[in-house]
């Protein structure tokens, strides 16, 4: 499973039953801790703002850097909820996503950060479009998501500028924005997604969306997110992630390293040959090239002509989780133990 989806959908630990919890802490009244150790903290995912490097992690964690990843700097933060995805529409308006329902706002190119969303809201939110609706089963599970508070992650975004936007997630949480986040409205109806499936990935085409995420789940809107349909894919596994490539061409990622491949938007697929059957966790469009990372932290290239992936060589370190090209080219990666500038043959020179 993607380690995104890991960590936003918890793991049950056992412990010996005279073992006294710790206080619960509040991670939406709580501001990420400012520490030097922040530096190499499990981060998940990475993207430019401009010039600027921008990384999110776990706890909060937000990382800058103006140096093409050179050196780093923490920025402040409300909330100390693991962060799972960022994504910025120009040098300073950005948007980040994470546990316990978070939707975080920066107009300032990352320094600083507004909580615009968090999972009370989210799960009133729902609450509300629900009784409108007057669906029943919808209505059940939107009660219960109140009584169950700000426990489901978000886990993926999509904005097309500095207004519109769409957040999705666990049992198939979707919103979306039409003023920056000053307000927002819940889409889980919209989406033909009846058991809740966990939706892990999100891309804005030019006539809508596509959505992503568990037993071979992809949905596509084709009228700016009014409508949704489900399309038939070749693998009834899970994907994690999603590409767009300027020509129209549409890429699905997802366990044991199938990747799709679909020139007429997701009405047909061929396979994509993959060396690695390890599940791709990211895909990032540098340029004309199409990166992708894998659970195992490995990088793969997709070949010019189609034909497959190329495994690019790394150094030794920790497993990557997302990579972003900066400023002057140099490909830097995040991973579990903070980022790290690669040497691959995309930069070799450096």
């Amino acid at each position: 499973m993607k380690l995104n989806a890991w960590l936003g959908l918890g793991l049950l630990t056992l412990a010996p039953h005279w073992v006294v919890a710790a206080p619960a802490v509040d991670v939406l009244s709580s501001p990420a801790m400012q520490s030097p150790l922040a530096l190499h903290a499990a981060l998940q995912a990475i993207t430019r703002a401009g010039d600027r490097l921008v990384a999110v992690g776990e706890r909060g964690t937000v990382l800058l850097s103006d140096d093409d990843g050179t050196h780093w700097r923490q920025a402040q933060v409300p909330v100390s909820s693991s962060l799972t995805a960022v994504q910025f529409t120009d040098a300073r308006n950005g948007w980040a996503v994470g546990h316990a329902g978070v939707v975080l706002h920066s107009s300032d190119g990352g320094e600083h950060w507004a909580l615009q969303l968090d999972g009370r809201r989210l799960a009133q939110l729902e609450l509300d479009a629900a009784q409108a609706a007057g669906d029943d089963q919808r209505l059940a599970a939107a009660r219960q998501g109140v009584a169950d508070g700000a426990d489901k992650p978000l886990l993926a975004l999509a904005f097309s500028d500095a207004h519109h936007g769409l957040v999705v997630g666990a049992y198939g949480l979707a919103l979306y924005t039409a003023d920056g986040g000053a307000s927002w409205v819940s889409w889980a109806g919209r989406l033909p997604n009846p058991q809740g499936l966990h939706l892990y990935a999100a891309v804005q085409s030019p006539s809508g969306f596509y959505v992503a995420g568990e037993q071979g789940l992809l949905l596509r809107s084709q009228d700016a997110g009014q409508h949704f349909e489900s399309l038939v894919t070749p693998y009834q596994g899970s994907y994690f992630s999603l590409a767009l490539q300027p020509d129209g061409t549409l890429l699905l990622g997802g366990l044991r390293g199938r990747v799709f491949r679909s020139t007429d938007h997701g009405e047909s697929f061929e396979a994509v040959p993959n060396p690695s059957p390890i599940s791709i966790n990211a895909m990032q469009l540098l340029g004309p090239r199409l990166l992708l990372v894998n659970q195992a932290g490995g990088l793969l290239q997709a070949s010019a002509d189609r034909s497959g992936l190329t495994p690019l060589a790394l150094p030794p370190g920790p497993p990557l989780t997302a990579v972003a090209q900066a400023a002057n080219g140099t490909l830097v990666g995040v991973g579990f133990a903070g980022p790290v500038r690669l040497a691959t043959p995309m930069n070799a020179a450096e």
